[in-house]
């Protein structure tokens, strides 16, 4: 990632077709030594292509990623069963509440 962020860098500052020097320029300009194969790959797959359009290319694949890992559906009661899961749940809810309250000290004192 350090390697696209200064290859972008390099860009943006007005070199339309950074090298490999340029990208190890930017790095150790901040003390970060360049992985020499990373950057190489790196390189080689940037080469000739315009980094703006494979940043665009990029977000659209991005965009089509869930953002979070799919929520977990909530237990369904049996039929007939009338519903009976809700209220244990309520329960458990306000017995862990009253068991954090009775610690026998405060944050604040």
């Amino acid at each position: 990632m350090k390697h696209v962020a200064a290859l972008l860098l390099a860009q943006l500052g007005g070199n339309a077709n950074p090298g490999e020097a340029d990208v190890k320029a930017i790095l150790g300009s901040v003390g970060v030594e360049a992985n020499a194969d990373e950057l190489s790959k790196l390189m080689s797959e940037v080469q000739g292509k315009d980094v703006a359009q494979l940043v665009e290319e990029g977000k659209k694949k991005l965009a089509s990623l869930p953002a979070a890992g799919a929520a977990p559906a909530a237990a369904a009661p049996a039929a007939g069963g009338g519903g009976g899961a809700a209220p244990a749940a309520k329960k458990e809810e306000k017995k862990e509440e009253s068991e954090e309250e009775d610690m026998g000290f405060s944050l604040f004192d």
